[in-house]
Parts: structure tokens; sequence; C-alpha cells
């Protein structure tokens, strides 16, 4: 980059953040014009507060999307000179860190969630993902979750004395919700702003599922955690992954199980069970490989979407997919599923 463009560059990052603090600090006139404006046509109080808190709301809006500017800034410069094999989409003009995948959905199974208890939240794997997905977000990479909820409830299993499957699956689906706004709270403690949004309206406590508004929030470096699944019963928190995968245009699904990969065979009962570094969608239904269900595999092949299924308890692994190195199985096509990773 030569003198002249490194200097225009630099005035016009200065003239936008100039920009974007005068929008943030949303300027005493223009909240009592409001206020002054409501009154003259006969709004109430309330009609002029919803104006101010319009006001304070973009307010808040554009100073976090300077602090999240700032973090990914100082997460590209911490990440200089430890790169992997660039990408075709890497940004490398200023020696930033190189990832393979810039808009990913992250799946993680409920029961990866319960570490070795098999019940409830470990918090211990919860802090491991956090940090991960943060790491990743701060480099600017756009992190999708969709979180199981098999560590509380598994509709599919609870089907029968006197519960019907859809009552069954309903009850999962605020588990997925439970998780969701733990991983939540994990996250932000990083310093990552992150939504919740839910197939099931929870108004309370999660924005609802809005396509166009959840782009927008990973736009805005935002990590963003699907909850409810896909809000209707019969259909797995895998598909549900899937889904939000293609609506988002998402490049990859990362699946963080408690298991290394796809086997040929249960490892648990087969010390010789052999792991399969990649494999074609067609070869996953033929095999019967518990890989994901049928409609998830479907979608994604669909779609074109790759799928890596790896160990979440080996810490490094979400970053390391991310970075296109081999870890665990990649279920799609050759070129997708290459090894970009320079050791």
């Amino acid at each position: 980059m030569t003198r002249a463009n490194a200097a225009a560059r630099g005035f016009a990052r200065a003239g936008a953040t100039t920009r974007t603090r005068a929008r943030a600090n949303a300027p005493r006139e223009r909240i009592a014009a409001a206020r002054t404006n409501a009154r003259g046509r006969g709004g109430t109080t309330t009609t002029a507060r919803a104006i101010v808190d319009r006001e304070d709301e973009d307010a808040k809006s554009a100073m976090e999307g300077l602090e999240i500017s700032a973090m990914r800034r100082e997460g590209r410069k911490k990440g200089k000179g430890k790169g992997k094999k660039a990408s075709a989409n890497d940004e490398d003009e200023d020696g930033f860190e190189r990832w393979k995948w810039r808009r990913v959905m992250l799946k993680v199974s409920g029961e990866a969630l319960a570490g070795e208890d098999g019940f409830g939240i470990s918090p211990d794997v919860v802090k491991s993902i956090a940090s991960e997905v943060a790491q990743a977000a701060m480099s600017g990479i756009e992190v999708a979750v969709v979180v199981g909820g098999g560590n509380f409830f598994r509709g599919a299993e609870k089907e029968g004395n006197g519960l019907d499957r859809a009552s069954a699956d309903y009850m999962g689906m605020l588990a997925t919700v439970m998780n969701s706004l733990n991983l939540q709270a994990a996250i932000e403690s990083k310093g990552v702003p992150t939504r919740v949004m839910s197939a099931l309206e929870i108004k309370e406590v999660a924005e609802p599922y809005i396509r166009r508004r959840a782009i927008r929030h990973l736009e805005k470096g935002r990590v963003v955690i699907f909850g409810a699944g896909t809000g209707n019963p019969f259909f797995t928190t895998d598909t549900g992954a899937a889904l939000r995968a293609a609506e988002i245009n998402a490049q990859c699904v990362l699946k963080a199980t408690k298991v290394d990969g796809v086997f040929d065979s249960d490892p648990k009962k087969n010390a010789n069970a052999k792991l399969y570094k990649t494999l074609t969608y067609e070869t996953v239904r033929r095999l019967g490989l518990g890989v994901m269900d049928q409609t998830a595999i479907t979608l994604c092949e669909e779609n074109d979407i790759p799928v890596v299924v790896f160990n979440i308890a080996h810490d490094g692994n979400i970053v390391n997919a991310l970075r296109g190195c081999s870890v665990g199985t990649c279920v799609g096509s050759s070129d997708k599923c290459s090894d970009t990773c320079e050791e």
C-alpha cells in the first residue's frame, strides 16, 4: 500500500469515526425538539418518552458499533503473523489473521454443554465455547449459534406417559432457550455483544426471529444465538441449524459434539472404528451415518453448505475449524472440505 493510499484510508476511517460519534452523542437539542413536537401535536408524555427512548437506542447502537470496530481491529492486530494459509476472501493487506470462513453457523449439542456430568450446564464448557466464539467475533468472523436442549429435555425420548410428541418437543424448545441465555451471558462477559432470537415469542428475554434483523446483527459484529429450534414440533435442532444457516447465507455449519467426528461404527463399542476425514452427502445418506438427521443433511446439500463435525472438548477446535484446519469430519464437496490450514 502506498503512503498516499494509507493516508487516504486513515482520513476515511477518522471521518467515519467522527460521524459515528456525532450520531452516538444524540444532541440534547434533538431530544428537546422531539418533546416539543410531541406536545405540539397533542401527544402525551408517553409519546415524547418513546421518541427519546428511540434516540437513546440509536445512540447506544452507534456506540456499540464503535466498540465492536475497535475490538475487531485489536483482535486482528493480535493475530498478525499467526495466520494460516490464506483463502480467497482474506484481508491480508494489513497482515490480519486469516480465516477460511467469514459467516458460520455453530451448532452446539445440549449434551456437549453438559460436559462430563451428562445433565445441566457445565460452566467450564460454556466458558471455553464463549472464549473461542468471542475470539472469532473480535477477528471479524460473523458467528451464529444454535444450541440443543438435550442436557435438560429431549422431546423425542419423553413421548408417552401421557405426554404427546408435540408437547414434548415444545418443552425441548424451551430448554434450548435456557441454554441460549446462558451462552449469551458467557459471550457478553468476554466483551462481545450477543443477541438471542427465539422462534417462539418470549419477548421478555429474547428477540423474535426476523431473518433480516438477524443478518443485520451479524453484519454489525454481534453474535446471534437462535433459540427454540424452528419453532415447530417434530423438527430437530440440527434441522433448525441447517435451516437458519441457509437463511442467513452461512458458509459452513460447525457441529460441536462430544465425539471426534464421524466413524464407521460406534467408537465406544469398537476400538478399531475408523474416523472419516471427509464424506459426501450421498455417502452419509447411503451408509446411514449419524451426522445429522436426513432433513438437515438435505438442506445443507441443496444449499451447498459443508458440515464440520468435531469434538468441542478439545480446546481450540472451533478456531481451528474456522481457519480451515482438518478437525473431525467434513461433509460436503471436495473444494469446500479442502484443508487450508498451514501448520
